[in-house]
C-alpha cells in the first residue's frame, strides 16, 4: 500500500512545520511520507532543533524551503500549521486536501524573553502539542478534512490572545473601544473592583494600570491567603490579583502569575518595579504559559486563584487537572469565573466579542463542579453572584447591549450568566 504524502506548511518553515515533519518521520514513517515547506524561507530555528533533540528527534539536517523547491510531488494532504500559511496557502495540483491545525508560534511568544529555560519551555510545550497531533495520523487527517466537523481549540486561543493583546497595548478592555469591561465611564475599573469586594486600600497600593477592569469576582478574598504561602494566579493579565496576593503572602511567601499573552506579560513585568517601591517586597513573578499547560512543577503551590479566565479556555477539564497537579497536598483553590445558569442563544456564542469578553466560553455551573471533581479536588463549593452581571448591565456597556439584543424578549443577561465563586481543595 503506498504511503500517504503529507506537506506541513508554515510561513517561514523554520520551526513548527519542521517539528511536524520531524515527528512524522520519527513516529509515522511506515504510513506517511512527510515534507515541510514555507511560504517564505527563514532558515532553521536553533531552539526548535534543540528541543527536538531533547526528545530524541534529529532535525539538524533539515533545511528551510518553499514548496517549489520540493518538486512535483502529488500530496494527499497539505497541513497548514500557522495562520499566515492558512491564509496564503498556494494552489496544489492533484487531489491534495488542505486542513489547518493552528499551533502557537514559539518565536513570537518568546520574543520578549532572554535565551534560557523559560524560552525553551515554550518550545517544548509546542513540540509536545505537535507530537500529540502527529500521533493521531493518518486517521486524524481524514476526520479533520470533513467539513461537517468543527475545528479547532487553537482558533479559540488565537482569538483570546489577540483580543487580550490589544487590551494590554491600548490600556482598554474586552469591550472593544470602551475603557473597561464594566462600563464606559471614567473610573469604571475602580468602581467594578470595589463593587465586587476589593478594598480601597488594596486598590490604592496597586501599580498604575494593573487594574484593567477584567475581573468578575475577588478570588483573593476567597483564598484567605496567609504569610509564607505560594500563590498562583491563572491568567494574570497586568498583575492585578498577583500584586494583591503578594502583599498578603508577605516577604516569606511568593505570588506567581501565568499568562499566555506576551503583551500582558510585558505589562505585568513592567509593573513589578512600582510594586517593589510601594511595598518593599520582592516576591512576585510572571511566567509565560497556557493555563492548560502550567509552567510549574508538581505539588509546588499552596493556593491557586483565577479571575474570569478559566471560562476562556477551550479545554477546561485540562485546566482543572493542571490545578490539581500543581497544588500541594492540602492546597486550595479560589476562583471567580463566569458560568451559565442555562445555555446561551447560539447567536451570542458565535460573537467574537463575547468570547473575548468571557461570556461565550462559559459553561454551566454544574459542568464546572464536575470537572473540578473529576480532576481529584474535594470540598468543592459554588456560589452564584448574579448581582455582578446586573450591575454591568446597569452601566449600559456597549458589549452587553449587543448581548441583550440577541436575548429573547424580556430576558436579561443575568437570567443566563452568573459570576461564580468556586472554592475547593486537594486531599492531604
Amino acid at each position: 500500500m503506498p504511503k500517504m504524502k503529507v506537506l506541513f506548511l508554515c510561513t517561514g518553515n523554520s520551526c513548527r512545520s519542521q517539528m511536524a515533519e520531524g515527528w512524522t518521520r520519527h513516529l509515522k514513517s511506515e504510513a506517511i511520507e512527510a515534507y515541510s515547506a514555507g511560504i517564505e524561507k527563514h532558515g532553521m530555528n536553533p531552539h526548535a532543533i534543540k528541543v527536538m533533540a531533547e526528545a530524541g528527534v534529529d532535525i539538524s539536517q533539515h533545511y528551510s524551503k518553499t514548496p517549489v523547491e520540493i518538486g512535483p510531488v502529488q500530496f494527499d494532504y497539505v497541513v497548514t500549521v500557522c495562520g499566515h500559511a492558512n491564509e496564503h496557502c498556494p494552489i496544489f495540483p492533484g487531489q491534495a486536501k488542505v486542513v489547518h491545525v493552528g499551533f502557537e508560534d514559539p518565536p513570537h511568544l518568546t520574543k520578549h524573553l532572554p535565551d534560557g529555560e523559560e524560552k525553551l519551555a515554550v518550545y517544548r510545550r509546542v513540540r509536545d502539542e505537535i507530537r500529540k497531533f502527529v500521533e493521531t495520523l493518518p486517521e486524524g487527517l481524514n476526520v479533520m478534512s470533513d467539513p461537517k466537523i468543527p475545528m479547532d481549540s487553537e482558533a479559540v486561543r488565537q482569538k483570546v490572545r489577540q483580543g487580550y493583546g490589544q487590551i494590554a497595548q491600548s490600556g482598554g478592555s474586552c469591550c472593544g473601544s470602551t475603557p473597561t469591561c464594566c462600563g464606559s465611564t471614567p473610573g469604571a475599573s475602580e468602581y467594578l473592583a470595589k463593587h465586587i469586594g476589593y478594598s480601597p486600600e488594596e486598590l490604592a497600593a496597586l501599580p498604575e494600570g494593573a487594574n484593567m477592569g477584567l475581573s468578575c469576582g475577588n478570588p483573593n478574598a476567597l483564598a484567605a491567603l496567609q504569610p509564607g504561602e505560594v500563590a498562583l494566579d491563572l491568567g494574570a493579565g497586568g498583575g492585578f490579583d498577583v500584586f494583591i496576593a503578594g502583599k498578603k503572602v508577605g516577604p516569606t511567601g511568593r505570588a506567581i502569575g501565568v499568562d499566555m499573552t506576551p503583551e500582558m506579560l510585558v505589562k505585568a513585568r513592567q509593573n513589578i518595579a512600582a510594586y517593589r517601591e510601594r511595598t518593599g517586597l520582592d516576591n512576585v513573578e510572571f511566567r509565560l504559559g497556557e493555563i492548560e499547560h502550567l509552567p510549574l512543577a508538581d505539588a509546588s503551590v499552596d493556593v491557586v486563584i483565577s479571575n474570569c479566565v478559566i471560562n476562556l479556555s477551550p479545554d477546561k477539564s485540562q485546566v482543572w487537572r493542571e490545578i490539581a497537579r500543581v497544588l500541594r497536598p492540602g492546597g486550595r483553590v479560589a476562583v471567580s469565573d463566569l458560568a451559565l445558569l442555562k445555555p446561551l442563544p447560539a447567536a451570542i456564542v458565535e460573537m467574537v466579542e463575547a468570547l473575548v469578553g468571557c461570556v461565550a466560553g462559559a459553561v454551566l455551573a454544574s459542568e464546572t463542579e464536575r470537572m473540578a471533581r473529576e480532576a481529584g479536588l474535594v470540598e468543592i463549593r459554588l456560589k452564584a453572584k448574579c448581582e455582578y452581571i446586573d450591575g454591568m448591565v446597569d452601566w449600559q456597556d456597549p458589549f452587553y447591549r449587543k448581548i441583550i439584543a440577541h436575548l429573547p424578549a424580556g430576558a436579561k443577561p443575568s437570567n443566563y450568566v452568573t459570576s461564580l465563586e468556586i472554592t475547593a481543595s486537594k486531599s492531604k
